[in-house]
């Protein structure tokens, strides 16, 4: 019995083998954008330098108990 294989499978097909092997033109993964998705304290802490942001974020509280000396 003969398969009669579509456009869609040729598409498929070409996307598979264009990743293997392609030296150059192999794709390269970056890493997560999703604050959610990244695991480690490292990578959390190099992100939140490239976008300028506090982490861990720190509340209001504990910002102030750090700039009153504690009384002894």
């Amino acid at each position: 019995m003969d398969e009669i294989r579509g456009r869609a499978w040729r598409r498929s097909k070409s996307r598979t083998k264009s990743r293997i092997g392609s030296g150059s033109t192999e794709i390269k993964w970056s890493s997560e954008k999703n604050w959610k998705l990244m695991y480690t304290r490292s990578e959390k802490l190099h992100r939140a330098k490239q976008l300028g942001i506090e982490y861990p974020k720190r509340t209001v509280r504990q910002t102030l108990d750090e700039e009153q000396p504690q009384d002894e």
